[in-house]
């Protein structure tokens, strides 16, 4: 089969490799969409030392079950899945609490570090377990199911901060993650969410999707503009997601006394934190470790057009291309967010699904960046990358 392997730091290259077959109680999955993460960017370079050469990545995936391994039940060829990136084992102790994300056993797919290695589905096939499967609702297509796998981070997040109606949330930093998580707020009936981000476009198609308030992240007094579209106290959560040490203090500095701090951006090993304000106001940080059992309800959201994903797929484009794809991603080159590689061609509609649609571009997105009394102070145009 052909795959997408990362042979080296910095060099991808799409070629033939073995093709996996199943193991008693996994599924042979024929993949059709897999989206580029950041981590699996950031894996390419080696700085997170997550993506060890050689190794095929890419975790963010659906596809059709092509074949059954011994002893596999529940499941058919011909199924429409997503799966969950996390393979757990089912039985520890914290799986049997529900905690999966944090299995005794766990491994990352598309992951390889000295402890664990999953060659991942930037490939035609990948063998996963049959119980980290989650069936693909009718109308839904493989590339947004492709991205239930980051909707779900998002999900877990929200559920983490234990917010709801009546609290307002700040989500620090706008990728994929924060545009999700944005959504997800507003799902729980949060109001009003803020957006932060140094991306001006990236603010803009946050307000479209549902922050009531967005702020440049260099702006001056930040957090008193947060302060005052909060009844002057500040956001009861915050949604963290770059991972860096000035996006953490930014995500402290704008809740409210007793205010809860979710972390799920993980760009660096350690940050220093303003431990004095976290103590004194009794902040409450939260870790967020990938996703635990919200894929089917992400799922259910897509289906129900509760969550948009669309806005966020920059491109689709073909697994061969993909090394090219990835230092596009690499370089940031302006205005992508999600880029969703296609082992195939063409995207083959299955029943159910959207019907099938060609690798596109990305389009040019006109861009209002709000102030902090909600004036429109200036317009920026920036144009999505093309591909």
């Amino acid at each position: 089969m052909k795959a997408l392997v990362l042979e080296a730091s910095m060099r991808l290259s799409y070629t033939d490799v073995p093709t996996p077959r199943p193991g008693p109680g996994e599924v042979l999955v024929d993949v059709r969409a897999c989206g580029i993460c950041g981590s699996d960017v950031h894996g390419m370079d080696g700085r997170t030392g997550r993506r060890i050469p050689p190794v095929v990545m890419g975790h963010e995936a659906a596809g059709v079950v092509a074949a059954l391994g011994p002893d596999t039940h529940g499941w058919n060829v011909g199924d429409r899945v997503a799966f969950d990136s996390t393979l757990f084992c089912g039985k520890c102790e914290e799986c049997r609490s529900g905690r999966f994300n944090l299995c005794d056993e766990r491994r990352i797919l598309g992951a390889s570090t000295p402890e664990q290695k999953k060659d991942g589905a930037f490939a035609e096939y990948v063998t996963l377990p049959a119980h980290v499967l989650v069936r693909i609702p009718d109308g839904v297509s493989f590339e947004q199911a492709a991205l239930a796998e980051p909707l779900s981070v998002a999900l877990h997040a929200v559920a983490r901060a234990r917010t709801g109606p009546g609290e307002s949330a700040v989500v620090v930093g706008t990728g994929v993650i924060g545009l999700l998580a944005v959504q997800a707020l507003r799902e729980a009936g949060v109001d009003p969410v803020i957006g932060i981000d140094l991306d001006l476009g990236r603010l803009e198609l946050a307000r479209s999707l549902g922050a009531r308030h967005t702020f440049p992240a260099g702006m001056d007094s930040l957090e008193q503009a947060v302060r005052e579209v909060t009844g002057g106290r500040g956001a009861h959560v915050a949604i963290e997601a770059v991972g860096i040490a000035a996006a953490i203090r930014t995500a402290i500095g704008c809740v409210r006394r007793a205010g809860k701090v979710v972390l799920v951006g993980n760009l660096v090993a350690d940050v220093d934190i303003p431990l004095q304000t976290v103590i004194t106001n009794e902040l409450t940080l939260l870790g967020s470790c990938a996703t635990a059992d919200e894929y089917a309800h992400g799922l259910d959201l897509l289906a129900r057009g509760a969550i948009d994903v669309e806005p966020l797929i920059s491109a689709v484009a073909p697994l061969s291309d993909g090394a090219d794809w990835f230092d596009r991603l690499h370089r940031a080159e302006p205005g992508l967010l999600k880029v969703i590689l296609t082992p195939r061609a063409a995207n083959t509609w299955c029943s159910g699904a959207s019907p099938p649609r060609e690798p596109r571009q990305a389009q040019g997105l006109p861009l209002t960046v709000h102030a902090p009394g909600g004036i429109d102070s200036r317009q920026v145009k920036k144009h999505r990358g093309s591909g």
